[in-house]
C-alpha cells in the first residue's frame, strides 16, 4: 500500500480486521445451518418459476408457502422439485403452476434417488446460471464499447412512483451527466415478504422494485446510452424481506449496484436478525456473481446518532460487511462500503473532520467502490445554504477520490426533486469535480494537525468497539444498541417466522457455483 496521507497505524487497520473476520466467522456458522422463506424463492426463480397463481400470489411463494405449511421448508425447495420433475417430467414453471392450481400433492413424496437429484436439476440450474453469465458480458460489452463517466461516479435518484415517468426522468439525468440511476423504492416495500409481479405505475416515496420495472429501466437506460456514447449505471434496492429474490432479479435484468446491507434492515426496518444474516449470505453470492456492486448502509447510523462522537460505528460496520461480503465471494471491487457527510455545519472546522473521515475510510479500503452521502441531517430547507453543504460534500468526494458520490438535492428534507433539482445537483458536481480534480495527490496535511489526529482517534474508538462485538458476538451488539443507537431483540423483529434450520437432505448447489469454488 502507499504510504498514508494521514499517518495511519497500518499494523492496527490489519488488526481491526482481523477481529472483523472473527465477527463475520461467527456469524456464518450460525448462517450455514439455516435457510429462509426468502432464500427458498429465489431458488424457485433461478429454477425458472415466475408469474402469479389465479389471484395475484407470484408463483414462489405459493410453492415456498406450501412447504412451510406442511412443515418441509427445511428440506429445501430443489428436494422438493427434483422429486416433482423426477416423477411427472415437468418443468419447474409447471409444477408451481400445477401447484397453485390445486393439481398437485407431492411433499410427502420422495421418489427421485438422490444419487439422480443433481441430474435433475442440473439443465434448470445450468439456465439460470447462464442467463446470469451473459447480462454480466452483456454489461461488459458495453462498457468497453462506450467507456463511463470517471470515478466518483455521479449518482442520482428517480422516485415518482410510475415507472414509466422515473424511466423519462432518468434518461433526462443521464444527458445532464449522471453516470448512476438509483430508482428509490416505494415506502415500506423493504417490509413485504414477496415481490409484486409486473409494471407498477403508483408507490409513495419511490417505485416497487419489480422484475419488469427493472427490465423497463434498463431498456432506457441502454438506448440512453448508446445516444450519449457512455454506459450508465442502473441501482436498486435488495435489502428488507427479500433480499436475495431482488438480488437475483437484478441479475437476470443487468442491474449494475444494489443497496445491500447486513445490518440496515435489522437497525433502520426492524427485520429480524437473524433472518436477515441469512438472507444478505445469498443475496450477496448472487451480487457478486453477477458482477454488481452492493453499496452498504453506513451512512445511516450518523441519522440516528452523532456524527461526531459515533464515527467510529461507521468505520467498524465497514470492517464487518468487507468480512461478510468477502465470505459471500464479492471482491473489493464490488463492495461499495457506505458512509457520509453528516457532521453539524455550525461545528467549527466540520469540514476538516468530514474530510479526515472521508480520507480515512479511502485509505482503509483502497480498492472498494466507497459509496459517499450527502448531507440530510443538517439540510433545514434553506436551498441557498443546503446548495453549498453539498458543494463542500462534492468537494470532499473528489479531494478523498470517492466511488460513488450520492448527490444532495437543493430541496432535500422539502420534498422528491423535480428534474430541476437534479440538473442543479449535477451541474454542482461537475463543477466541483473538475475544477478541483487531483487536488488529494497535491495537498498533504499537517503531521500534527487535526485531520491527522482526528482519523487517528476514530480508527482507535473503531478498534476497541470491534474488539467489543468480537468478544460478545455481533447478536449481543445489535441487542445493546452499539450501531447508530439503535437496540434490536434477537428473537424479535420481523420476518423471524420464515427462518428454518436445514434437515439433512437440504441442498442448494448455487452456494458452490456463484462463490466460484466448484
Amino acid at each position: 500500500m502507499k504510504q498514508s496521507k494521514l499517518g495511519l497505524d497500518f499494523d492496527k487497520v490489519a488488526r481491526a480486521r482481523n477481529k472483523a473476520e472473527k465477527i463475520a466467522d461467527q456469524v456464518q456458522s450460525f448462517v450455514e445451518d439455516y435457510t429462509t422463506v426468502a432464500v427458498e424463492r429465489t431458488l424457485c426463480r433461478l429454477m425458472g418459476i415466475d408469474g402469479t397463481d389465479s389471484e395475484g400470489v407470484p408463483l414462489p411463494n405459493v410453492v415456498v408457502d406450501y412447504l412451510k405449511e406442511q412443515g418441509t421448508l427445511g428440506d429445501g425447495v430443489l428436494h422438493f422439485l427434483g422429486n416433482a420433475i423426477y416423477k411427472t417430467g415437468k418443468t419447474p414453471n409447471r409444477v408451481a403452476q400445477d401447484l397453485a392450481a390445486g393439481k398437485t400433492d407431492l411433499y410427502k413424496e420422495t421418489t427421485c434417488p438422490p444419487s439422480e437429484m443433481m441430474e435433475v436439476l442440473q439443465p434448470f440450474i445450468d439456465e439460470s446460471v447462464e442467463r446470469i453469465q451473459s447480462k454480466r458480458k452483456e454489461r461488459e460489452e458495453r462498457l468497453k464499447r462506450l467507456g463511463e463517466g470517471p470515478r466518483p461516479y455521479i449518482y442520482v435518484i428517480v422516485a415518482t412512483g410510475n415507472i414509466y415517468e422515473d424511466a423519462v426522468q432518468a434518461v433526462a439525468a443521464a444527458r445532464q451527466g449522471a453516470d448512476v440511476i438509483a430508482v428509490i423504492r416505494t415506502t415500506g416495500q423493504s417490509l413485504l415478504d414477496y415481490v409484486p409481479y409486473g409494471a407498477t405505475t403508483e408507490g409513495f416515496g419511490g417505485t416497487y422494485a419489480t422484475q419488469e420495472n427493472f427490465k423497463i429501466m434498463r431498456r432506457a437506460l441502454d438506448k440512453a446510452g448508446e445516444e450519449l456514447g457512455r454506459y450508465i449505471r442502473l441501482c436498486n434496492y435488495c435489502s428488507g424481506l427479500c433480499m436475495p429474490e431482488i438480488a437475483v432479479m437484478g441479475a437476470f435484468e443487468g442491474l449494475d449496484m444494489m443497496l445491500n446491507d447486513a445490518l440496515y434492515g435489522i437497525l433502520f426496518r426492524d427485520i429480524n436478525m437473524q433472518r436477515t444474516l441469512v438472507d444478505q449470505y445469498f443475496s450477496r453470492m448472487i451480487n457478486g456473481f453477477a458482477g454488481v456492486i452492493i453499496n452498504t448502509g453506513e451512512d445511516n447510523y450518523l441519522t440516528t446518532a452523532d456524527a461526531v462522537e459515533e464515527a467510529h460505528t461507521v468505520l467498524a460496520s465497514d470492517f464487518i460487511n468487507e468480512q461478510l461480503a468477502k465470505i459471500a465471494g464479492i471482491p473489493e471491487e464490488q463492495m461499495g462500503l457506505g458512509h457520509a457527510f453528516e457532521i453539524d455545519p455550525d461545528l467549527e472546522h466540520s469540514f476538516l473532520y468530514e474530510l479526515a473521515q472521508a480520507q480515512m475510510i479511502r485509505e482503509i479500503f483502497p480498492k472498494a467502490p466507497l459509496k459517499y452521502m450527502p448531507p440530510t441531517k443538517f439540510m433545514t430547507g434553506n436551498i441557498f445554504k443546503g446548495h453549498i453543504q453539498d458543494a463542500l460534500f462534492n468537494l470532499a468526494g473528489i479531494w478523498t477520490e470517492q466511488g460513488i458520490q450520492l448527490l444532495g438535492m437543493p430541496t432535500e428534507a422539502i420534498h422528491t426533486p423535480f428534474m430541476s433539482d437534479r440538473y442543479l445537483a449535477i451541474e454542482n458536481a461537475r463543477y466541483i469535480f473538475s475544477a478541483f480534480r487531483g487536488i488529494g495527490k497535491e495537498v498533504e496535511f499537517a503531521k500534527d494537525g487535526m485531520i491527522r489526529k482526528r482519523a487517528a482517534e476514530v480508527l482507535d474508538n473503531a478498534y476497541e468497539m470491534l474488539d467489543k462485538v468480537e468478544k460478545e458476538g455481533l447478536f449481543t451488539a445489535l441487542e445493546k444498541g452499539y450501531f447508530a443507537d439503535v437496540r434490536r431483540p434477537r428473537e424479535g423483529g420481523k420476518g423471524l417466522e420464515g427462518v428454518t434450520r436445514k434437515s439433512p437432505v437440504y441442498l442448494n448447489p448455487y452456494t458452490k457455483l456463484f462463490k466460484g469454488n466448484e
